[in-house]
């Protein structure tokens, strides 16, 4: 029995006590195949894949990954949107012995080669697009990547939309060499599936996933992230979700997978947990508010993961009224902080609760949970999941624990807490405190232990469920010719909770430049979800006493103006 202040506010008959399962991720996927092999697994544009077609993919992928080499060790990169290639190639690699690791469509090349060789990534999984292929294939042979292996949309949609790519309005594709780089998906699979077996002895050792994420140092750091932290963390959200009143029953349920499943929190809610629960997966390669609509209405989907601006955007539908989204059993919202509005509002037309919850890459993403009970807690991200703990510390002395309600850095331990950073011990390190890994968040914990967030103490921007670190846009924009100083905050913003604004310093005898210019400068250095959304030129910029650049005075500037201008329009009307 726990002593925990939060196990008294978990749903009647949820434990804060589990036994985590030693087992591999993608033994998740076996015991779906066991249980339920005529269940619809996938839906991609009306494309389906039972659990049972789904499992002969997968094993044909393990069998080509291990014929081109994959085994304990090697390390495949997957650049892809959502898409049914993503889900068979993320466990044809942990069945071939290797590890994933996700990147990200959005990211600019500097990152994309500083990922490749930081990861040694030898293979990518990528597809034909025009907005995808050449940024990985003009990689070949500036990088230690060995072969590409493409896909393309075609194989994996019904007729007649195998002859549109609906994901990109130009339709655009790349042709693709016929080389010893370059292997099709279709290659991949043209084998008869009896790949060899590895055995993962030691869960808790394993690497499965090797997840990036930013840093203090402006470069992004791979989070370790082994087979048992990925069981833990599916195992804490199911144990959070049963209960005397539990609402999902397993081999029922369906999920509208609409986050990118290359960021973790996706890899985990949507397709681990999904697929645990022999969900079907109604895929979507992106958000498309007018698809989602219909997807909700017609296909009746029960589960809905997704971060505050899809749900403000569900609830601001013009035409939400006329689309019945009442077979929404639950949703989870994450990646930024939920206002209270959007959730009262889209409540209100779903009939569905929408559930808050917190974590990180390097938690798997599992850390806290809004309880499935009548109580609401406004502005908490919820209590901490079945098998976590949490603690507040002091921020300048992490040996002293701080009392209920005083706010201080947020550390978490864990079976869902990574094993440290790829190749950086001293990052490591700096990162644990004793058991508890720091988060570099600041809050606190109410007496009935649920967990409010107070501050980023790491200066990180969350604009529309992604994480925009402030140094890598710095770094850039500082190599303007006209700019002298510059500093990155987070502003207000109504749709993506949060966006980034450059204040800049420019050198003597330069002139200003337009937000669009500086956007056009920046386009090949950051990803699109980087780029400012706003620029402003001073003279000088804020310094703390040792002449540092300070950014609290340009926030609390900033939340003010926000708050005078939303003021201001409540009192017009």
């Amino acid at each position: 029995m726990s002593d925990f202040s939060w196990e008294k506010s978990y749903p009647r008959g949820v434990k804060w006590a589990i036994d985590i399962e030693e087992k591999p991720v993608y033994a998740l996927l076996d015991e779906a195949v066991a249980k339920w092999p005529d269940n619809k697994a996938v839906d991609f544009m009306d494309k389906k894949l039972t659990y049972r077609e789904l499992d002969t993919l997968v094993k044909r992928a393990a069998k080509g990954f291990q014929k081109l080499g994959v085994k304990k060790g090697v390390h495949v990169g997957l650049y892809l949107p959502n898409c049914p290639q993503f889900i068979v190639c993320f466990y044809g690699i942990l069945k071939a012995g290797g590890t994933v690791v996700n990147y990200s469509p959005l990211d600019a090349e500097r990152e994309l080669v500083h990922k490749i060789e930081d990861s040694q990534t030898d293979f990518m999984v990528t597809l034909d697009l025009e907005v995808l292929y050449p940024n990985i294939a003009s990689l070949l042979g500036k990088t230690r990547l060995k072969k590409l292996i493409v896909g393309n949309l075609k194989e994996v949609l019904p007729f007649p939309k195998n002859f549109l790519y609906p994901i990109v309005k130009s339709k655009e594709i790349s042709k693709i060499p016929n080389d010893d780089q370059h292997m099709s998906y279709k290659d991949l699979l043209a084998n008869d599936g009896n790949f060899d077996p590895v055995p993962v002895n030691n869960p808790d050792e394993r690497i499965a996933v090797l997840q990036y994420t930013g840093g203090t140092t402006g470069l992004p750091k791979g989070a370790m992230l082994s087979h048992r932290n990925l069981i833990a963390a599916c195992q804490q959200l199911k144990a959070m979700q049963s209960g005397d009143d539990a609402v999902l029953i397993d081999g029922e349920e369906k999920v509208l997978a609409v986050l990118p499943l290359f960021h973790i929190y996706a890899l985990t809610v949507n397709m681990n947990f999904g697929i645990a629960c022999g969900a079907e997966l109604i895929l979507h390669p992106k958000f498309e508010l007018d698809d989602v609509m219909k997807d909700l209405d017609k296909k009746k989907p029960t589960m809905m993961p997704g971060v505050p601006t899809m749900y403000m955007a569900i609830a601001n539908h013009p035409d939400v009224a006329n689309y019945d989204l009442k077979s929404l059993k639950f949703c989870a919202s994450g990646g930024a902080p939920l206002p209270v509005e959007v959730q009262n509002q889209f409540q209100k037309v779903t009939g569905c609760r929408l559930l808050e919850g917190w974590g990180m890459t390097e938690t798997s993403p599992s850390g806290t949970s809004t309880p499935m009970t009548e109580k609401r807690v406004a502005g908490s991200a919820g209590v901490p999941v079945p098998g976590t703990e949490i603690r507040i510390f002091n921020v300048d002395d992490r040996s002293k624990a701080m009392p209920t309600g005083e706010i201080g850095e947020i550390g978490i331990k864990g079976p869902n807490v990574m094993k440290g950073y790829w190749n950086k011990p001293e990052a490591t390190a700096e990162a644990f405190s004793g058991d508890f890994f720091m988060t570099g968040d600041t809050g606190f914990l109410d007496e009935d232990g649920y967990m409010h967030i107070v501050d980023r103490t790491k200066d990180m921007i969350t604009s529309g469920g992604f994480n925009v670190y402030p140094r890598i846009i710095e770094e850039q924009i500082f190599e303007h010719p006209s700019v002298e100083e510059v500093t990155v905050v987070g502003i207000p913003d109504d749709y993506r909770g949060e966006a980034a604004k450059a204040f800049v310093k420019l050198r003597d005898g330069t002139s200003e430049f337009s937000l669009d210019d500086l956007r056009e400068y920046l386009k090949d250095k950051l990803g699109k979800h980087e780029l400012p959304a706003a620029v402003e030129f001073r003279p000088e910029l804020p310094k703390t006493l040792v002449g540092k650049l300070s950014k609290k005075e340009l926030v609390e500037e900033e939340k003010q103006k926000y708050e005078e201008r939303k003021k201001a329009e409540a009192q017009a009307g």
